[in-house]
Formats: C-alpha cells, structure tokens, sequence
C-alpha cells in the first residue's frame, strides 16, 4: 500500500476539521462545529479518554497493518451489511466516503462517539468493538483499480439454494463486539455516514457464546452442536500469516473474505441419533474430538477401520471432506450462528453465518466447497441460502484511512 503522503496537509490541519468542511451532509459547516463542539463537551464530562480502557482489555487497536475484526478473538455479537453504491457514487465519493467510514469506526472502537453522534453516550463502552470494511467487485471497477482473479461470485455449487436478498454487495461493513447495544449503536453511526454514497442491500446478525461464558479459545459451537472451527491457523503465528495475509499490489496486508448464509434444518437434524450426527460430522459432539481420538485437537486417522473394514472417518463426513490433502488449501473460520423467528409449524428458523479469511478464494476456498458440494453427508441438513466475495483492504495510520491504497 503506498504511504500515505502527509506532506499534502496543511500544518495544523486535522480530520475533524476536514469532515466538518465538506462530509457532514445536510448541514451547514457552521451549524456542524457547533454541534461537535457540544457533543465534544458532552464527552468530556462523561466518558473516560480512549488510551484508558473502560473495561480491561475492552478496546481493540484501530489502526495497524491490518484491519481488525479479522485475527480478533471472535466477539459474542455481530452484524453483516451488504451495500450497493448509488450510480453516482464515483472515485472521489468513494475517497470521501471511506474517510468518513474511517474517522466514525477510529473513534466508536476506542468508546469516543463518531463525529456528530446524537447519543454519544452510547458509545462510551465499546467492548471490544471492532469495525472491519470489505469491496466487492463494484467498488474496485468504479474505483479503477485492479480486481483480483478471485473477486467475483463462487461457482454454482448444486447445494445452494442462493436467495438474492443475502448474495453480493459493493461494499461490506463487518461490526462485532461482546455487547449487542454497543453493535446496534455503531451500525446505526456508520450507516447515517454512508447514506450519500450506498443503500443497503442486506444485513445478517450473527452471534456466540456470551463474553464470559466460555475460556477464551474455546471453539464456537454452531446450532446443530458440533464444534466449528477446530483446524483454524492460530492469529500471530507464521502459519496464520501464510493462510491469510495478501502479499501484492493494493491489497498486500489485506485479505479476501467469503460471507455464505447456511440454513440449517435444525427440525429434522432432531430425527437423527447421535451416532448418526458423529457419522456425519467426524466428530465426536461431546468435546469435539475426530472419531479416531480422544480430544478436540487430536489428528484425525483417516486411514483406520473399524472391526469389518469400514473407515472409522466415513468417506461422507464432513470432517473427511472439508480436510485438504493440499496444505495450500486452507482457510481462516469466523462464523457466527444465526435464528430468527420461526414460520408455521417450525421449530426454529436457524444456520450459520459462515465467514471465513483466505488470501485467495480461488485457491484456498473453492477446492474445498467443491468437495462439500460432491459429497457432504452435512448436505443432508443444511442448505446455502446467501453469497458474498469481497476484499479486505489492509489497515490505515492514523493519518490514513481504509483504502487508500486502492483510492489515492
């Protein structure tokens, strides 16, 4: 990403001062000042300054190499918004658009309210707010840039059953924190912000365990039970790295994110014994441990048999189809269940907001839903409703904003 060219700023000059001379839409630079000059009193007097957590380790970094939202350990609640651009929305709107973004997202993680918030104290806990910023193919042609081989719809997979109100987007806005009221806030901040430039297309909200409930670590339990996520590469090691951190061009720092909606039949996953649901899984679903061991963590032995000659993985298993061969073929998981109010004579209306991190999509992702699509006994129970490709631009100084390698 190229740096970004401080000496074009007057001495003096602050990102304040430049939303308030021109972004604030629908008010006046005059009336603008004097509302942020209220609302900044109106912090003083109520919130504790951001170098001082309210909560511990409540607050997240913002600025970085990378956006965060990604090697974060995954919080309790989430919300996924898809946007379209307005077809007025060019290059200049976007670099507006995204400073905008940027100075909203800077300020709410460290529990400071965004420029002319009208409930600023809504602000002052984040929980570790984190804000994570995604471009679809859209943004990247109407920006001129050049879009990665892999930034396009998947490949039809003959499971999915893809709904047009959860597909595709120009740009992704990702809000997790361990409270829902800090989220609600936050989406709501950032989307008064984007209303010049975006519309809404779709929004999912997703969430875990509660803060608190489980040790940090734990791998998140999807609503059929079963552990999800127990291969992950570790954040801060060299092989996290590799699986997840674009190398080149204005993406280098960034990443690629996939958003698929997964349905899950919960009601007729409730007919199936819990042998049967370990078959089908590879797991067991007491601890997670693969079929052939004794701990989640354990290597599965895809080569052991049972007494008659059976694998004891069977060849179905979602744990045996979802495993590459090719190391090279792996992802970064950082899904969130979902449930929403129930129809007619359901039970439950529920799946998993799968979500997961790679460098490249093509090469990492595809090869292994090829594989689920072929033959996943899973697919007995769950059915991929929405579809999301989007690129994940590396983080920003604080002089900087996300970005800014493909906008400048």
């Amino acid at each position: 990403m190229r740096a970004p060219d401080k000496g074009a700023r007057r001495p003096g000059s602050t990102r304040r001062q430049f939303l308030l001379g021109g972004a604030v839409a629908g008010v006046g630079a005059a009336a603008a000042i004097g509302i942020d000059t209220a609302l900044t009193q109106t912090q003083t007097q109520t919130t504790t300054p951001a170098s001082t957590p309210l909560n511990g380790e409540s607050v997240v970094p913002f600025h970085g190499a990378h956006q965060a939202g990604i090697d974060t350990d995954a919080q309790a609640h989430a919300t996924f918004i898809g946007l379209d651009l307005h077809p007025q929305t060019d290059k200049d709107a976007l670099r507006r658009m995204m400073g905008i973004l940027t100075d909203d997202a800077a300020r709410l993680t460290q529990g400071v309210p965004a420029l002319a918030d009208s409930e600023p104290e809504l602000a002052v806990s984040p929980a570790r707010l984190t804000v994570t910023f995604g471009f679809g193919p859209g943004l990247v042609a109407r920006a001129g840039g050049t879009r990665p081989s892999w930034l396009a719809p998947l490949p039809a997979f003959g499971v999915d059953r893809l709904r047009p109100e959860f597909c595709d987007g120009d740009l992704l806005i990702q809000v997790a924190a361990d409270d829902p009221l800090t989220v609600a806030h936050a989406t709501r901040m950032l989307l008064k912000d984007t209303r010049s430039f975006a519309t809404v297309r779709w929004t999912q909200h997703g969430f875990r365990r509660a803060y608190g409930s489980v040790a940090p670590g734990t791998t998140m339990r999807n609503l059929f039970g079963q552990v999800d996520g127990t291969s992950n590469p570790r954040p801060g090691t060299s092989d996290f790295d590799r699986v997840v951190w674009a190398s080149t061009g204005w993406l280098a720092g960034g990443t690629s994110m996939v958003v698929r909606r997964i349905h899950m039949d919960l009601d007729k996953w409730d007919r199936l014994d819990r042998s049967g649901r370990e078959q089908s899984v590879g797991r067991t679903l007491g601890n997670g441990a693969p079929l052939t061991g004794t701990a989640e963590h354990d290597e599965p032995d895809f080569e052991a048999t049972t007494a008659i000659g059976f694998p004891v993985i069977p060849e179905f298993s979602h744990l045996r189809r979802s495993r590459p061969e090719d190391t090279a073929q792996r992802i970064f998981r950082r899904a969130y269940n979902y449930d929403t109010a129930p129809t007619g004579d359901q039970v439950s209306d529920s799946g998993l907001v799968f979500v997961s991190f790679q460098a490249d999509v093509e090469r990492q992702f595809t090869p292994i839903q090829q594989r689920l699509d072929e033959l996943d006994l899973l697919n007995e129970w769950t059915v991929p409703i929405g579809s999301a490709v989007f690129a994940i631009p590396p983080g920003c100084d604080e002089n900087g904003y996300i970005g800014e390698g493909l906008l400048s």
